[in-house]
């Protein structure tokens, strides 16, 4: 009674400070028991984001704004999960972190700065105390072993749901036809050499017999020229119209054909055909066994973070 009255004071005391500070800087956003979460330590979490984020949408600043706040929402949610699973063990008797734990994982951390006054001074330039240093170690421990031990890494997944998932699923693992690609490229250029000039050259050398990835290693201008010209499997939708009509229209061992574009003249050699087939369920089964891993993870995941909500004071502000 006591805990649910200090609950009912401290949501007042904050509805208060938002209604008298709307700007605030670093206010609460969710009360889980008696742990208090803030704009800040969901700030806290995603600066090791930032640079990557800033990277990733360089240019984009809707995109990077849209994607930042999915990634707030995100973190919250795992705050929120983190506060849950530290109440339930620290409020459950059987569940015990024996001292030789911490100690070693700290220990380990020791070593890796090389003592323990240079890991003091670095906790100190962050702003941490060793007392805070050591409850992030504790509490991080906790979160792995009540994980491990509630959500298994690597769920069973029976043969017979496997197939019944490839069987209802087939259409994922359709492929179109299929060419196995070479092509030379040569880049019209204002100024340079004429690549129509040169494409007769290089066909006339590809006649006498000069392999086909030599040519190309020496000659394309193309993305792929290191490996040979070697394009690999691709289906019709990846190329231009005009590539993928005469590619397409080859056989393997088909003399190389050229094709003259108004920005370049590539030379085009198909080495293999594959029509459009379905991939066997050899071919995807360890693809589909991890894609059902996953899914069932994140429903025992679910199940057991909506059992502690169930037993917990969650209030979102």
């Amino acid at each position: 009674m006591k805990r649910f009255v200090s609950l009912l004071a401290l949501i007042a005391s904050l509805a208060s400070a938002r209604a008298a500070a709307p700007e605030l800087v670093n206010g609460v956003l969710v009360i889980v028991n008696d742990n208090v979460i803030t704009y800040k330590d969901v700030q806290n979490s995603i600066i090791p984001d930032l640079e990557f984020l800033e990277r990733r949408f360089a240019g984009q600043p809707q995109a990077f704004e849209q994607r930042l706040r999915q990634l707030e929402k995100e973190r919250l949610e795992l705050l929120v999960e983190n506060a849950l699973i530290l109440s339930e063990f620290n409020s459950n008797p059987r569940y015990q972190l024996p001292e030789s734990y911490i100690e070693s994982r700290i220990n380990d951390d020791i070593r890796k700065y090389g003592d323990r006054l240079t890991m003091t001074k670095t906790l100190q330039a962050q702003g941490l105390t060793y007392e805070a240093y050591r409850k992030k170690v504790r509490e991080k421990i906790i979160l792995e072993l009540m994980w491990r031990h509630h959500v298994p890494v690597d769920p069973l997944v029976s043969p017979a749901k496997i197939e019944r998932y490839y069987e209802e699923n087939k259409d994922k693992y359709r492929l179109s036809d299929q060419v196995k690609l070479r092509m030379i490229v040569l880049q019209k250029r204002p100024g340079g050499a004429d690549p129509a000039a040169l494409a007769k050259e290089i066909n006339a050398k590809l006649a006498e017999g000069a392999p086909f990835d030599e040519m190309a290693r020496i000659y394309s201008q193309g993305s792929q020229a290191a490996n040979g010209g070697d394009w690999g499997w691709v289906e019709k939708n990846i190329l231009r119209k005009e590539l993928a009509d005469t590619a397409f229209a080859m056989k393997p061992k088909d003399p190389a054909k050229t094709v003259d574009t108004p920005d370049a003249v590539y030379i085009m050699m198909v080495e293999d055909v594959k029509q459009e087939h379905v991939k066997s369920l050899v071919d995807v089964r360890d693809d589909i066994e991890a894609a059902l891993k996953a899914d069932e993870n994140k429903k025992i995941r679910e199940k057991w973070i909506a059992g502690l909500k169930k037993k917990a004071f969650v209030a979102y502000f």
